[in-house]
């Protein structure tokens, strides 16, 4: 596998250029993932396609929904997390496992509390992450691989975004990786303490909301348009977690719109943060999105016909 899958989080770089519509979609566990699928299949029943767009960027749960958008399965797994909202106990696949030991709570804590992204913080949470005692990574790459029914990459747009464990790199991954797909997006849904960094080449990476970002909109600055589905809004937040500040998703949102790019950004009206894990709140989570992305029709009706 090329080295060249460690990009570094620069705008300046424009990674964007020449792309008339990008779509990201981003992290927030089991919640999210059904959140996201009832959105996105909704405003595909509503004639609004998200699928194929020109590149599609997944981080943590956005790598299984872009993943299971860019293989046209979203109609298919949406009914099957609609069943498994009916019955939580079939969404163990993308749950934690048991009760969680002391090294794992370690790693999760020093995620959870961490209020910036500097390397120094990503590699300690990568080390933490290394050492915790979490179920085999070859069992998430099964689950993952249960989901998505493949391993083979359905096309070169999409990007899978991760953090080496070691050196705190961001990497992406792409069909040209040489990495399977289910591997990739296990790799970039490794929640630090919940799930083992997945080998990535020569690499052991983790979730890629690890880096200060959960949707790495410098992937996309310069395209014409974005879409971008995030766990929280662009508002300046009174507290800090997981790698970022109060104002750490706004002035990405900023960065990309001073990039030349139009965006349309959309998250969901209420979250519980405490409870994305929670396979409990799957039904609750699709009929938010489903609501959603009715009153949202129109609005992307004309971001994306303009």
């Amino acid at each position: 596998m090329p080295d060249s899958v460690a990009l570094p989080i620069d705008f300046s770089r424009r990674y964007g250029d020449g792309l008339s519509f990008g779509l990201s979609l981003g992290g927030g566990g089991i919640w999210f993932i059904a959140w996201q699928v009832s959105y996105i299949q909704q405003l595909a029943e509503l004639g609004i396609d998200l699928a194929g767009a020109d590149r599609v960027v997944g981080t943590s749960a956005g790598s299984v929904i872009s993943s299971i958008l860019e293989l046209e399965k979203l109609k298919s797994f949406a009914r099957e997390v609609s069943f498994f909202a009916r019955t939580p106990a079939l969404v163990s696949a993308l749950a934690p496992a048991g009760k969680i030991k002391p090294s794992q709570q370690r790693a999760l804590d020093l995620f959870v509390g961490s209020t910036d992204a500097e390397p120094d913080t990503i590699r300690a949470i990568g080390f933490a992450a290394l050492t915790a005692e979490t179920p085999s990574p070859a069992k998430m790459r099964r689950s993952l691989l249960m989901i998505l029914r493949t391993k083979k990459w359905p096309n070169d747009r999409l990007h899978i975004s991760c953090v080496d464990a070691y050196t705190g790199e961001r990497c992406v991954l792409t069909q040209k990786s040489g990495v399977p797909l289910n591997a990739a997006a296990a790799a970039s849904s490794a929640v630090p303490g919940i799930f083992s960094p997945q080998p990535i080449g020569d690499r052991k990476c983790m979730d890629g909301g690890v880096s200060g970002t959960g949707t790495h909109l410098d992937l996309l600055a310069g395209a014409q348009r974005a879409v971008v589905l995030s766990l929280t809004d662009d508002a300046i937040h009174e507290t800090s977690g997981m790698t970022q500040s109060p104002s750490s998703f706004h002035d990405e949102l900023e960065a990309l719109r001073q990039s030349g790019t139009k965006v349309l950004q959309r998250s969901p009206l209420e979250v519980d943060l405490t409870k994305l894990m929670d396979p409990k709140g799957v039904g609750a989570a699709m009929e938010q999105g489903k609501m959603q992305a009715q009153a949202d029709y129109e609005s992307f009706q004309k971001f994306l016909m303009a």
